[in-house]
């Protein structure tokens, strides 16, 4: 065999081997796994109360009501020890707010955990958590806002988990957040979850399936780069926020962009983002309109105004679950497989 051959076949093995293995990875982007769903609860079952986040200073009437509400569902109540604990900004210290969460990941008896409240200062305990215990007797871990840090972690450990209310949303009079509560009633105890929402001029129509993920814009921005980050490739990805500037809004979503979190999304799902702070500069269009110029190169559906985030509207998502979109201008539709 001549030297000008061998070299031949060589280049051509490096060209078939090689488009092979870029063809497998572009394959792999739009694979989807399965997430392990955690029993749905039933009368009798016990729901452990943590706070892994900010401090619960003088909010001892929020989570009496959350434990009433409980039990008015047949359920039993189990409070962290540490839930009240006072350290600077935070329930606790670090340790403490994830002894509180650690005990009730690892009960066998727990069967969901809600989170008393958002803030700040999950990401502080992220990496401190274990999940050996949990994933023999996974649950519900329950929340939003600064829990998306959390639904992140549960996510990429292969678990779904639930976007709802807290228990410090209950300082509202229940008949005002009837629909917060009785979705998160619903998709406790496996009832099906389905959306119609208000239409909108600047929804971008279409079709799409894909597993739920998102949460709070700024947490699913401060994570780019670590473990927790998500992969959307395959996805739909809801979005919510409160109280940014516009230039935040955007500076978040073109990060989020760079880091190829767009690629291959399926569509988005865009929440309340309310309490936007005017700068002496004005931004110039509308938040809607902002979101779509940030998008503007994709062309899976968007749409706007569905009722969760910070509002007292804040009705339940599962992540982790498969939802087919359907978006027009007049009215989109959000269904939950079941």
């Amino acid at each position: 065999m001549s030297r000008i051959t061998l070299i031949t076949i060589l280049l051509c093995a490096v060209f078939l081997f090689g488009n092979t293995s870029i063809t497998a990875q572009n394959t792999n982007l739009n694979k989807t796994t399965t997430l392990m769903r955690p029993p749905y609860l039933k009368t009798g079952d016990t729901i452990a109360i943590v706070a892994p986040s900010g401090i619960l200073k003088n909010r001892t009437a929020e989570i009496e009501k959350a434990k009433n509400l409980l039990k008015s569902w047949g359920l039993f109540v189990e409070v962290g020890k540490n839930v009240f604990n006072q350290n600077n900004h935070f329930a606790g210290t670090d340790g403490e707010r994830c002894e509180d969460l650690q005990k009730a990941m690892d009960d066998p008896k727990i069967s969901a955990i809600w989170c008393a409240r958002g803030g700040y200062g999950t990401v502080r305990i992220l990496d401190k958590l274990n999940y050996a215990e949990f994933k023999k007797h996974p649950k519900w871990i329950i929340g939003y806002s600064d829990i998306t840090a959390l639904h992140n972690q549960l996510h990429n450990e292969g678990f779904e988990s639930l976007h709802a209310l807290m228990c410090t949303s209950l300082q509202d009079d229940a008949n005002t957040i009837k629909e917060t509560i009785s979705t998160f009633k619903e998709a406790l105890f496996g009832n099906a979850l389905a959306y119609t929402l208000e239409g909108s001029k600047y929804n971008k129509t279409g079709t799409t399936t894909g597993q739920l993920v998102g949460g709070n814009l700024s947490i699913l921005y401060s994570m780019l780069g670590s473990k927790t980050s998500i992969d959307t490739s395959g996805k739909i990805l809801f979005i919510e926020e409160i109280g940014e500037y516009h230039y935040h809004l955007d500076r978040m979503l073109q990060g989020l962009k760079r880091a190829g979190y767009f690629e291959n999304c399926k569509g988005v799902l865009v929440g309340d983002i309310t309490k936007v702070r005017k700068n002496t500069t004005l931004w110039g269009s509308t938040t809607e309109q902002l979101i779509l110029d940030a998008l503007a190169e994709y062309n899976f559906p968007i749409t706007f105004n569905m009722p969760a985030g910070h509002e007292k509207d804040n009705r339940a998502l599962i992540f982790g679950r498969t939802v087919r979109l359907t978006v027009s201008s007049e009215q989109s539709t959000v269904i939950f497989d079941n």
